[in-house]
């Protein structure tokens, strides 16, 4: 049996101020919503941090975007508070809460031009003529449809649309940005050209974003912090790598792309390690705590996974399991193996081209992988 080596904490650093706390844009505090007997939202505590770009992300019915309507004041909290700077902004109406708002149809106006359908909230604030008519210049420019303010929605396409949508929601210098699904309609590459301008937009005017999304890709591209909702409560909430390389629960780990779960028995402690065992006659090494005799589960992502033909593994792996390949995807730039490890299959992604040759269904394998990246999730 292979043993970890010995680990250390790294010394901590003296006389180093901490730095000061971020400031918060919106505090949601045992935020509740019920529909009728369904509890949609359930008790919810959350900073948004100012300046942030925060995903929702979860499935339908998670209670995402009835958070979201909550925070813009379309929806009244059955229970909990909202605030900003620090004041209860629950009885405030959405049109005074100073919050942009994107959805996923638009909702444009089709009788009003590009340049109408922006200045809109601008004219509602009563502000004069001439300046609505700088800044929407200006918004037209940021979006990249500079020229086109005298079209009508119905003679742009869907990404231009969702421009003049989000142009909208941002020319009035709102405290907060709110997005609910505003890609979702469109095509895969439209989609991710979206991606990149909106990241680009959010830089250049610093505003606080909170967005709602379903897909996992959108939330791991955009984010500064995920969080991960689940039958409306909070799930996992951090960075997308910690989310994704450290996820918390088994439902983190597995809605947040592809995970391999492996159930075992905690048998053995070492430093910031243990030890699991799979079987009778199989174990592995990961990251986390566990007491022992504790049944446990492991995420550990496919492309943490290394896969090389039998007798081509390292002979001191910590984690070196023998397999056979069952099937396989081929992804363009990776193909997504399936191995059977006697009882436990695993999925392993390789980077494939140039001297790597892909390997064939029935073939004998070996599977290593780093001991820190296989989680021990905690217990649900």
């Amino acid at each position: 049996m292979n043993t970890p080596p010995e680990m250390t904490a790294p010394p901590e650093i003296a006389g180093v101020a901490p730095a000061p706390a971020p400031a918060v844009a919106v505090e949601l505090r045992h935020l509740s919503h019920r529909y009728g007997e369904v509890l949609a939202v359930d008790d919810v505590s959350l900073d948004i941090i100012e300046g942030e770009f925060l995903t929702l992300l979860g499935p339908s019915g998670s209670g995402k975007s009835t958070l979201l309507m909550m925070i813009a004041g379309f929806l009244a909290p059955t229970s909990g508070h909202i605030l900003m700077s620090g004041r209860d902004i629950g009885a405030i109406p959405p049109y005074r809460r100073e919050m942009g708002m994107v959805f996923q149809n638009y909702a444009l106006f089709p009788h009003m031009t590009v340049a109408a359908n922006i200045g809109y909230p601008l004219r509602l604030r009563k502000l004069p003529r001439a300046e609505i008519r700088r800044r929407v210049d200006e918004a037209l420019d940021m979006v990249g449809l500079g020229g086109l303010g005298g079209r009508t929605p119905r003679q742009l396409s869907g990404g231009q649309q969702q421009r003049v949508a989000l142009a909208r929601a941002f020319v009035f210098e709102p405290k907060v940005l709110l997005m609910d699904e505003p890609l979702g309609a469109l095509d895969k590459k439209l989609r991710q050209q979206m991606q990149v301008e909106l990241k680009r937009i959010h830089r250049q005017l610093g505003v606080t974003v909170v967005y709602v999304t379903h897909d996992q890709e959108e939330a791991l591209t955009m984010s500064d912090r995920i969080v991960v909702m689940r039958t409306g409560r909070l799930e996992q909430v951090g960075p997308p790598a910690e989310v994704y390389n450290a996820p918390r629960s088994a439902f983190a780990a597995d809605f947040l792309g592809d995970s391999n779960l492996v159930t075992g028995r905690c048998v053995e402690r070492a430093g910031e390690l243990v030890r699991i065992a799979v079987g009778d006659d199989r174990s592995l090494w990961a990251a986390g705590g566990c007491a022992v005799d504790a049944t446990v589960t492991v995420s550990i992502r496919p492309e943490q996974l290394h896969i090389a033909p039998a007798g081509g593994a390292a002979a001191d792996a910590l984690n070196r399991w023998p397999g056979t390949i069952t099937d396989k995807v081929y992804l363009g730039d990776a193909v997504r193996y399936r191995v059977d490890t006697g009882g436990t299959f695993l999925l392993a992604k390789r980077q494939e081209g140039g001297a790597t040759r892909q390997l064939d269904v029935g073939a004998g394998v070996e599977l290593t992988w780093p001991p820190e990246r296989a989680t021990v999730l905690e217990a649900p």
